[in-house]
């Protein structure tokens, strides 16, 4: 199982609520994972990818969204990946930054990038942390929470 990147990455302002969600009372769309640690929200959504896919090797990319809704700025330095395949075996991607950048946040931003994983099973999934510090030096993980890996129809 390998990971590999490629960037399409974006910085700007918060999004918002969708247009389906005007209040902005939570609204998660399917497929989405989401973690919020010490106002840093982290979303991924990720997708299968049949073209780039054949027996034994399936490609999945997912897109993730980091966005700061605390008060003070913070700087994403490090990552740590942890990708499980359907039989089991684990794989860590611990590594500085993403994409080959380490974004500072301000109140208010957030970073985009898309990246993608190959499994050799149609399904497993993806979780891990972001090494974040504050300006004042205070370092914490931002959590990303578990989201799937699936091939459509695998799954029951």
């Amino acid at each position: 199982m390998t990971l590999e990147g490629y960037s399409l990455d974006r910085l700007g302002g918060a999004s918002g609520p969708p247009p389906d969600d005007p209040a902005g009372g939570g609204y998660i769309p399917p497929g989405l994972s989401t973690a919020v640690t010490e106002g840093i929200r982290v979303s991924v959504r990720s997708e299968f990818r049949p073209e780039r896919s054949e027996a034994g090797r399936f490609l999945f990319t997912y897109t993730v969204r980091v966005t700061n809704e605390g008060g003070s700025p913070a700087q994403l330095l490090t990552r740590h990946w942890v990708i499980v395949d359907a039989s089991g075996d684990r794989h860590d991607v611990v590594g500085d930054g993403v994409v080959g950048k380490q974004p500072l946040l301000e109140p208010g931003q957030s970073f985009e990038y898309t990246s993608f994983c190959v499994l050799h099973t149609p399904h497993g999934s993806m979780h891990g942390t972001y090494g974040m510090r504050r300006q004042d030096g205070t370092a914490f993980k931002a959590r990303i929470a578990p989201f799937p890996l699936v091939v459509p129809g695998n799954l029951n």
